[in-house]
């Protein structure tokens, strides 16, 4: 439903005004909050993924592309470029913004025993880095990982940053968040998962090494990666089945933990 908007001040529009993360979150009118969509490619696999849209903003030049992809009862408003930039504080390469209600996240058990045939997972302890989250889920994606679990103080795979990086993979990839990590890591186990932190450590094996072994080959690898700075919490590390490492050369002692995860992956796959 296209519906042309001449003021920026138009109640209508109260989604996207100042496209504050935290306040979506806590929208007052919808259940679980909600989040943004930005781009045509994004905004696709978004609908793809059965999430449900609230409206979506953009100039005259997108309307007829994106009008197809939307239910009838969903606004799309449209502004020309000065307004948009002036609603949203920045200009809009991608298209259009869509607001979505944020879907309902599992519960870990049940999420865990619906897994399947999956073989690779990935373990996100409190990041910080919303690009990291998002760079993750798109390496998971290429690299066949096949979900990812998110601690309590993890950044949000779906901010902005996160949904935008990852080029819409966070709707791809099934993931939810581990509460009462490191302690609930036991659950891991109990679903027959081998836990593998990659760190640096005393006890670590070589990524190469690591990817050859038996358990690995044939069973269930969760590998474990930790925040950008102090890296997995001592905990983490010494209740892991495995300690891996990545063999650096240069002086160089570690990588992103963006581009680990993608070479964990590699390595595994």
């Amino acid at each position: 439903m296209i519906i042309n908007v001449p003021d920026v001040a138009d109640p209508r529009l109260d989604d996207f005004v100042r496209l504050n993360d935290v306040a979506l979150r806590k929208k007052l009118d919808s259940e679980r909050g909600l989040y943004l969509a930005e781009g045509e490619k994004v905004i696709r696999r978004a609908l793809q993924a059965g999430h449900e849209p609230r409206a979506a903003v953009m100039t005259a030049r997108w309307a007829a592309t994106f009008e197809p992809l939307f239910p009838d009862d969903v606004p799309l408003f449209v502004l020309d470029d000065a307004l948009l930039e002036q609603l949203t504080g920045f200009r809009i390469h991608r298209g259009a913004i869509a607001s979505m209600n944020r879907p309902e996240l599992p519960d870990v058990t049940s999420f865990l025993d619906q897994l399947g045939g999956a073989r690779r997972i990935f373990v996100l302890e409190d990041l910080v880095d919303h690009t990291n989250v998002g760079a993750i889920f798109r390496s998971a994606a290429a690299l066949s990982v096949d979900a990812i679990l998110v601690t309590d103080h993890c950044a949000d795979p779906l901010y902005r940053r996160s949904i935008k990086v990852s080029m819409g993979t966070v709707f791809q990839i099934p993931w939810t968040r581990i509460t009462g990590w490191p302690q609930r890591a036991s659950l891991l186990r109990d679903h027959g998962w081998t836990t593998a932190a990659l760190a640096l450590d005393s006890r670590a094996v070589s990524l190469e090494r690591f990817a050859e072994l038996p358990v690995v080959r044939s069973g269930k690898v969760a590998f474990i990666l930790g925040t950008e700075g102090d890296g997995l919490a001592a905990s983490t590390t010494s209740a892991a089945d495995y300690v891996v490492k990545i063999p650096m050369r240069a002086g160089v002692d570690s990588l992103n933990v963006g581009a680990a995860a993608a070479v964990a992956a590699w390595a595994i796959r």
